[in-house]
C-alpha cells in the first residue's frame, strides 16, 4: 500500500513540475540551465550535502524522537487544549466533501508540489545564492523542528476531539495516505507544524522572488495558506502550531541570509592565516 501511495505522489507531482517549470520558469532559463548545470551544481554541492545529511538524521531520529521525548519532553496537550480551546472547529462550517476533498489533495499533493518546485525552479538562476539560501532554510527547518518535536509532547486535534473532527480527517478521505505519514511522523509530532513553516518559507522566498518569477508569487501564496489551513481543517494541528510554524519559517529565512554567501571558507582561512602570521616573531 506505501508503495502504490508513494506511485500516486510520483504522478501528480510529476505532471504538476513541468507545466509550472514553462509556465513559471520560462524556456530562456531552462535553456540557459542545461549549458551551466554542472557549474551551478558544483557550487551548491556543499548546502546540498548538508540538506541531504539532514534529511538523512531527520529520517531516522523521527522513528527513535518519541522514546527519547518521553523521558525528557514537557506534556502542552493540555495547555494547547486550554488555550486554543475548540478553535479548529470553526473549520466545521465549510466543511462538503469538495473543500474535505481539496484540503486533503493540499495536505499530500499540493505540499510535496510547494516545496519541490521552488527547488528546480531556483536552480534555474545564474546566481546559485537564492538556490542554497532556498536548500539552507529547509534545513534548519527540518533541524529546529525535530529538536522542539524531541522537547514538546503535544498530541493533535484529531486525538484530542475525535468525534468533532471525524468528518474532516484526512484518513477518512484518503485512508490509504496513512501509510505515507507513518513513515515520517507520530501521533505526538505537532509543534510547530512543518507543513506550515516549510510552506511559509516557500511562500516568503517567493515574495523576496517576485520580480523574477512573479507568476510563481501568487501561486505559492496561495497554496501555502491552503497547507496551512489543511493542517488545522484535517484536525492535524492545532493554530498554535501553525504559528509556530510561521515563526519558525520567518526565523529560518533571516537565518538562511545570514548563513549564506556572507562569507567564503576562503577568506576564513585566509582571515586566520594572516592573524596567525602576525602573531609569529619572524627573524630573518
Amino acid at each position: 500500500m506505501l508503495a502504490e501511495v508513494l506511485i500516486q505522489l510520483v504522478v501528480v507531482v510529476g505532471i504538476l513540475l513541468p507545466i509550472s517549470l514553462a509556465l513559471f520558469v520560462g524556456r530562456e532559463r531552462l535553456v540557459r540551465t542545461r549549458s551551466e548545470w554542472r557549474t551551478r551544481l558544483k557550487t551548491a554541492a556543499p548546502t546540498i550535502a548538508v540538506l541531504l545529511v539532514v534529511l538523512l538524521i531527520n529520517r531516522f531520529a523521527r522513528q527513535r524522537a518519541p522514546r527519547l521525548s518521553r523521558e525528557i519532553g514537557f506534556h502542552l496537550t493540555a495547555s494547547f487544549y486550554n488555550i486554543e480551546g475548540e478553535f479548529i472547529l470553526l473549520f466545521q462550517s465549510i466543511a462538503t466533501p469538495e473543500t474535505t476533498a481539496y484540503f486533503s489533495s493540499i495536505y499530500v499533493y499540493g505540499y510535496v508540489f510547494l516545496i519541490v518546485f521552488p527547488v528546480l525552479a531556483y536552480f534555474t538562476l545564474p546566481d546559485t545564492r537564492m538556490f542554497r539560501r532556498l536548500l539552507t532554510a529547509y534545513a534548519l527547518n527540518y533541524v529546529i523542528g525535530l529538536v522542539l518535536y524531541i522537547f514538546v509532547i503535544a498530541y493533535g486535534p484529531r486525538n484530542v476531539m475525535p468525534h468533532e473532527v471525524a468528518e474532516t480527517m484526512l484518513f477518512e478521505n484518503k485512508p490509504q495516505v496513512q501509510y505515507l505519514t507513518r513513515e515520517v511522523n507520530s501521533n505526538t509530532n505537532v509543534f510547530p507544524s512543518l507543513h506550515t513553516s516549510l510552506s511559509a518559507t516557500v511562500a516568503t522566498f517567493a515574495a523576496i522572488t517576485r520580480s523574477t518569477f512573479p507568476k510563481w508569487f501568487p501561486v505559492a501564496v496561495a497554496l501555502a495558506a491552503s497547507v496551512a489551513i489543511s493542517t488545522m481543517f484535517l484536525g492535524i494541528h492545532w493554530g498554535i502550531d501553525v504559528v509556530a510554524g510561521m515563526l519558525l519559517a520567518a526565523l529560518c529565512v533571516v537565518l538562511s541570509d545570514r548563513l549564506v554567501g556572507r562569507w567564503s571558507v576562503s577568506e576564513l582561512l585566509g582571515d586566520r592565516l594572516e592573524q596567525f602570521e602576525d602573531r609569529i616573531p619572524w627573524q630573518e
